[in-house]
């Protein structure tokens, strides 16, 4: 059975999607932009504080549906500009410093809210 799973640790969602679904043991996360949930607005600074917020919101919707990061098993990174790449990189590392999940990341054109990055997330339940 599908269920939403939401939180008020991470930012709602902007738009008619779930901040996450889980079902038969799986966890889809929606695509989270640096929102700091308190205030509503993109985190300031540039992409390593951007990355922290998205990674923290990411940490906030596992933690409400019972994951961890070590559930991860994909994650795709959106973002605006490839020259962010390293920096991203470095802090998405922090989060995964042993058996890192698949990832794709590549850039886009734009991002909701002018946001520099954007992660979604997929984690499974390990039995």
């Amino acid at each position: 059975m599908k269920k939403i799973v939401t939180t008020q640790e991470a930012p709602s969602a902007i738009g008619p999607y779930s901040q996450a679904v889980e079902i038969n043991g799986m966890l889809f996360i929606s695509g989270q932009v640096p929102i700091d949930p308190d205030s509503g607005k993109i985190v300031e600074g540039g992409i390593t504080e951007q990355t922290m917020q998205v990674m923290k919101n990411i940490g906030a919707i596992l933690n409400a549906a019972g994951y961890q990061f070590q559930d991860v098993v994909k994650s795709t990174c959106f973002l605006s500009d490839m020259t962010n790449f390293k920096a991203m990189n470095e802090v998405y590392g922090r989060y995964y410093p042993e058996n890192p999940p698949a990832r794709a990341a590549f850039a886009v054109k734009e991002l909701p809210l002018g946001a520099l990055v954007e992660i979604e997330t997929i984690a499974v339940k390990q039995k």
